[in-house]
């Protein structure tokens, strides 16, 4: 792992906050804990040791499962006039003290580190030094395990999808065009919990899933409201976390009851060939901007625009108003951007490719795959159809 800031003899890496919460700090220990807990990498020799410091009742389980050297509590580090009566006090003060009784001079941290330890650091005469590339790269360029608990996810995100989808088209529809199911309208509303309760029972925590119909999938971030209906496209993106291994998937297709439109047809026609030739530029050493421009001429090839509406346009104007994609882990939106400035890609990154065509007149089309980034191309995890009508 390289670094802006390099280590020197009399120097200290050091990770803190709350692992279920600070990405960046689970991401390195893979080890998850909902009290303040930190990480000391002291160079020994030509080595990192790496000392985990938690709450005792914590210690025998990071001892098992965290990636870590030595698992210690901050009683193990208590300075001279005592330990706090603040739990995230205490540990940032046997930060201190362990990096004193160490010898260390200077702290490198990440962009992460709470102020609150690093005022502890410096109370104890240490200098406290951010990088902030620390961990970016780094979280970017996915392991085995990683990929696999993306796959996991993944799996069950495209579950859920196909019920959602197969909902939408399999309902019935009113004489007034509302779509039924059991004597009942399906809302945005009760699909989308339909979906929360689905992914609850496989161990999975969802975001808000944006299920918009019509014209509401226009905006590609409405979340969506109300009564579906027939001969409509829905929108349906699902975004949930893994609550075990924290990892996100990330899915979006888009159903249509009924009769499909020539309008729709063709819409859904240039997403797909604007996601395969972001596929097609998406590999190691290309640029995500380089991928966007490869989304942007397939959209434009088929004869839509790109970038928001003018304030003058008609409502018939249709466009991609976003970006390509985006990375993800164990944020649903992290580096690299697949959009204008993205930087270059590196073997391992995780990221979703999703164009999509929105016009006020008839909603949105989009359709989102998640792939992992190789020498080659990439790998797409996911499995599904990407048509518009579901049996």
């Amino acid at each position: 792992m390289s670094s802006s800031v390099p280590l020197a003899s009399a120097d200290a890496r050091v990770w803190a906050g709350v692992p279920a919460i600070n990405c960046a700090f689970y991401w390195r220990v893979r080890f998850s804990v909902g009290d303040p807990a930190a990480l000391i990498e002291l160079p020994v020799g030509k080595r990192l040791e790496a000392i985990f410091i938690l709450r005792d009742i914590e210690m025998e389980r990071a001892r098992r499962d965290a990636r870590v050297d030595r698992v210690c509590c901050p009683a193990d580090f208590a300075p001279a006039g005592g330990l706090s009566g603040d739990r995230e006090t205490a540990t940032a003060q046997a930060v201190a003290e362990c990096l004193r009784r160490s010898g260390v001079r200077r702290a490198i941290a990440d962009r992460t580190l709470p102020l609150l330890f690093a005022h502890e650091i410096q109370k104890a005469g240490i200098a406290v030094d951010c990088d902030p590339d620390w961990g970016v790269v780094q979280r970017r360029s996915k392991d085995e395990q990683e990929i696999q608990w993306l796959q996991e996810s993944q799996q069950a995100t495209e579950a859920a999808m196909q019920m959602a989808c197969e909902t939408v088209c399999r309902a019935k529809a009113r004489a007034d065009g509302v779509l039924m199911v059991d004597g009942q309208p399906l809302t945005s509303e009760r699909l989308r919990a339909a979906v929360d309760v689905f992914l609850l029972q496989r161990g999975y925590t969802n975001p808000t899933s944006i299920i918009a119909g019509g014209p509401q999938g226009a905006d590609c971030h409405d979340s969506g409201a109300g009564e579906l209906r027939t001969e409509q496209p829905v929108i349906i993106d699902i975004f949930p976390r893994n609550r075990k291994t924290l990892y996100y998937g990330d899915c979006t297709r888009t159903a249509v009851h009924g009769q499909v439109s020539d309008e729709l047809r063709r819409m859904h026609r240039a997403v797909v060939a604007a996601k395969a030739a972001a596929a097609a530029a998406c590999r190691a050493g290309v640029t995500g901007e380089a991928v966007n421009e490869a989304t942007q001429a397939a959209i434009t090839a088929h004869g839509y625009s790109v970038g928001l509406p003018p304030a003058d346009a008609p409502d018939t104007y249709c466009a991609i108003t976003h970006g390509t994609g985006h990375g993800i882990g164990l944020d649903v939106h992290e580096p690299p951007l697949l959009d204008k400035g993205g930087p270059e890609l590196v073997v391992g990154d995780a990221v979703t490719i999703e164009p999509g065509l929105y016009c006020k007149a008839v909603g949105g089309i989009r359709v989102e795959d998640l792939v992992i980034v190789t020498r080659e191309g990439c790998r797409n995890l996911n499995r599904l159809p990407e048509g518009l009508q579901w049996p």
